[in-house]
Order: structure tokens, then C-alpha cells, then sequence
């Protein structure tokens, strides 16, 4: 073996998504703040992300985390989140495996029944309450950027469809909710491909008629996510629901999703269908679910925000190194459009 380059991987998921963790082969990268260090990984040293999520190394479901010296110094650790197209602000199944994978490594000491941690995301500080016991990491329930609904109740033109109504909103990552049994769909796992392949022109349509941009960071605009919204229901003392998001390249989250969750909450209570304090489980394709509240309110430039805390569990599955023989081919990966769609 002739490796000239090696990363220590540890494999990780939560509720169902892939979330690997890159703890080797990295050491720092040049930025003020994680949101720099995220572009500089993104404009600088992108074929990192092809070598650890493209085939032959990786596949379209698979998501990875660089975890980096904070820049902030009340942080317990820095992170960027690497996904098959783009390096999202926040991700909150990704967020519940790097805290996993710190704690139950040794990364950061893991103190039972309760670890406190302060992780720095590209988004901003995510403080995270970790429930131990016997050396596992049971829950992760972390607080969330703050999150607010950007448009309601909007038209857009879809081509083959018709018009269809949207809602748009941030919670870490930006979103467009649509309704999924008026589009035909139950939200279950034998619907995920056609989910994928309409959710494609849906984001298409919103992108080219809306206009989504963060009123404090301009360089976070677009819709980057697709979310198929089941109906809300009561039941048990929660309100519970389920969805399937169709994220970047066109496959469907296999959790719940934890920036789509914090986007339901903001578009929930803008619309007033949740209480502070309410609890909301909130179901995945494949049967996993978070619980979230909204726990706070609060302004993000001219929309009324919510803060959320999102709760969930992860998974460690393997530990291993990716590496790059010189002569091989694919260094940087490859995609095929049988499955990259």
C-alpha cells in the first residue's frame, strides 16, 4: 500500500442518515470563523469531499464532518459538514453524530449522566446537552440557529405540474415546504424516488421565481432542500407529523432531518400551529424520528424567528482510513447519473 494521502474516518449515523466523521488527515484550515474555514475547504481543497463521498469511496446517501479547532474559544470544537453538492451552514443529523463521535472517542471528555457541549458549525454556536450512560451517548438535544419562515402560502409555477403552493424558510439550512398528499404522496419508502425526481423540479421553479437570501449573510440564498410535508396530527400530548426531504443532489434524508425539522417548528408557529414549549415529534421516511420545540422567540433582520432544540441519537458503525494510491484514477471520485441524479 502507497497511500499519499490518508483521512481517519469514524462512520456514524443518525436516525438512518449518514453522518461520518472526519477525526484524522486535517489538521486546521486558514479562517476567522467556521463559516471561513468553510469556504476555504469549499473553494481551496473541494477534492476532499470528492475522495470521502464520491464512488468509489462513497455513495449519494453518505454525508461527511471535518471537525477543526474552534474558532470561537468558549468552544469545545469546531466543525464544517461536507454533502454531496454543497457545505450547509448547520446540519442537524449531522451535529447529533459529531457530538456521538467526540464524546464516545475521547475527543472531548465524557462526563455521565449529562455532557455540556459548545460546538462551532459554520452556522454559529450550537450548545448541545448529551445524555451518557455507560460510555454511550443516548440523546443528543442540541439548540439550534434561530429559524424563521421567509415566505407563506406562495405560488410557483412548476413545469408539468401546474401551480403548486409553497412555503420557504431558514432553520440552518433553507427550505421550500410543500404539502405532500396534495402532490400525491404518503411519504413512504417505495415513493422515494419519485419524491426525488419531482422534488428536483419543484427546487428548480422555487429557485428561478423567489428570492431566498439570509438577511445576515448574504452568501446563504437559494433553496438548497425540498420538504414533503405530511399532515399534523395530535396525539399522545405531542403533535407529531412526518416528512421526506429531498436534499441536493436528489435523494431523500434517511432521518427526519434536524435543519428541516427547525424549519417546520419556524413555519408552524409563524402560521400559529404550535405553542412555545409544545412538544413535536417529528417522523422520517424510514420510521426514525427527532422531538423539537420551540423553546424561544426572537427577531433575525426583519422576520420574527424562533429558537428550536432538536433531540435525537446516533450511532457509531465503523472506524477506518480513506486513502489515495497515486496511480488510481479516481482521486477525486466519480458520479454516475444512474444513481447521482
Amino acid at each position: 500500500m502507497r497511500w499519499n494521502r490518508t483521512f481517519t474516518v469514524v462512520g456514524c449515523h443518525a436516525e438512518g442518515e449518514v453522518g461520518n466523521v472526519v477525526v484524522g488527515g486535517i489538521v486546521d484550515v486558514p479562517g476567522n470563523t467556521m463559516f471561513e474555514k468553510k469556504e476555504y475547504l469549499e473553494h481551496s481543497m473541494d477534492e476532499i469531499r470528492g475522495l470521502l463521498l464520491f464512488e468509489p469511496r462513497g455513495a449519494p446517501y453518505v454525508n461527511a464532518n471535518i471537525i477543526l479547532p474552534a474558532c470561537d474559544k468558549s468552544a469545545d470544537l469546531g466543525f464544517v459538514i461536507v454533502e454531496s453538492t454543497e457545505y450547509p451552514p448547520m446540519s442537524g443529523s449531522n451535529t447529533i453524530c459529531v457530538a456521538t463521535v467526540a464524546l464516545e472517542t475521547g475527543i472531548v471528555r465524557m462526563q455521565e449522566p449529562i455532557t455540556h457541549l459548545r460546538m462551532e458549525a459554520p452556522a454559529g454556536i450550537i450548545e448541545a446537552k448529551c445524555l451518557c450512560r455507560d460510555g454511550k451517548v443516548t440523546q443528543v438535544e442540541f439548540t439550534n440557529v434561530p429559524a424563521f419562515a421567509i415566505q407563506l402560502d406562495h405560488p410557483v409555477e412548476v413545469e408539468g405540474m401546474g401551480t403548486i403552493t409553497v412555503d420557504t424558510s431558514y432553520g440552518g439550512m433553507t427550505y421550500a415546504h410543500v404539502n405532500a398528499r396534495a402532490l400525491g404522496f404518503g411519504v413512504l419508502p417505495d415513493e422515494a424516488r419519485d419524491m426525488s425526481l419531482m422534488g428536483k423540479k419543484i427546487k428548480r421553479a422555487v429557485n428561478e421565481q423567489l428570492t431566498v437570501i439570509h438577511p445576515e449573510n448574504a452568501k446563504i440564498r437559494d433553496v438548497s432542500n425540498i420538504i414533503f410535508e405530511g399532515s399534523i396530527e395530535r396525539k399522545d400530548g405531542m403533535l407529531m407529523s412526518k416528512n421526506g426531504t429531498v436534499c441536493l443532489h436528489g435523494r431523500l434524508d434517511r432521518s427526519p432531518t434536524g435543519t428541516g425539522t427547525t424549519s417546520r417548528l419556524a413555519v408552524m408557529s409563524a402560521k400559529g400551529l404550535i405553542a412555545q414549549g409544545e412538544l413535536f415529534r417529528n417522523h422520517s421516511i424510514t420510521g426514525t424520528h427527532f422531538d423539537s420545540r420551540v423553546i424561544s422567540k426572537t427577531r433575525v433582520g426583519s422576520y420574527d424567528a424562533v429558537v428550536v432544540t432538536i433531540a435525537g441519537q446516533a450511532w457509531i458503525t465503523s472506524v477506518g482510513q480513506y486513502g489515495v494510491d497515486p496511480t488510481d484514477p479516481y482521486p477525486r471520485g466519480h458520479q454516475v447519473s444512474d444513481v447521482w441524479f
